[in-house]
């Protein structure tokens, strides 16, 4: 991919940060299979809405709603007063969330992010951990291969697009958006 189709992805990417995403895209997406039209512009979309065009990779809200709940439960946060929910937000190009992740993330990197969970804003880092979490964690890009066609089965019927947006955000939240960019990718790689 080159520092051109990423503008032209993510168009509201920062300069300096084009200059810095471009190799580090380059060098893992490949290790991790997104190397097909199919994956990269589903994957693509959904880094590039999650980090605000490749510009942010720390989660802007405070984490306390990870907290509490079930949400704190499925994520594997402990009790509300020891913080776990600000501690382990969202970080890196996909937003790893919660204490679970985050130890999912260590042990498949090699990294310990549970004691240094700031390392995933790294630029590295964020970028290693959001193709992992596509292609292993998640394993999208199986999903990714599909026809365009493909539905899920199920009660709930979703796209191909919809559920890959579901399994990275839990929700369709910024759904518009992704597939905006999807479309851009579409058009240039």
């Amino acid at each position: 991919m080159t520092a051109e189709q990423l503008k032209f992805i993510a168009p509201a990417i920062k300069p300096a940060n084009l200059e810095m995403y471009v190799p580090l895209l380059n060098q893992y997406m490949p290790l991790y299979g997104i190397t097909t039209k199919a994956r990269m512009t589903s994957f693509l979309a959904q880094t590039a809405h999650e980090s605000a065009h490749f510009n942010c990779t720390l989660e802007r809200d405070s984490g306390a709603a990870y907290d509490v709940g079930k949400l704190a439960e499925r994520l594997g946060n402990t009790l509300e007063d020891d913080g776990d929910g600000e501690r382990y937000k969202g970080r890196g190009l996909i937003q790893i969330t919660g204490r679970r992740n985050y130890q999912a993330v260590s042990d498949a990197l090699k990294i310990n992010f549970i004691l240094n969970p700031l390392l995933l804003e790294k630029p590295a880092p964020a970028t290693e951990s959001a193709c992992w979490f596509w292609a292993k964690a998640k394993g999208l890009n199986f999903i990714a291969d599909m026809p365009d066609t493909w539905v899920k089965p199920g009660p709930h019927k979703y796209s191909k697009f919809q559920w890959i947006t579901i399994m990275i955000n839990g929700g369709l939240n910024g759904y518009d958006d992704r597939l905006a960019i999807f479309n851009r990718a579409n058009k240039i790689l």
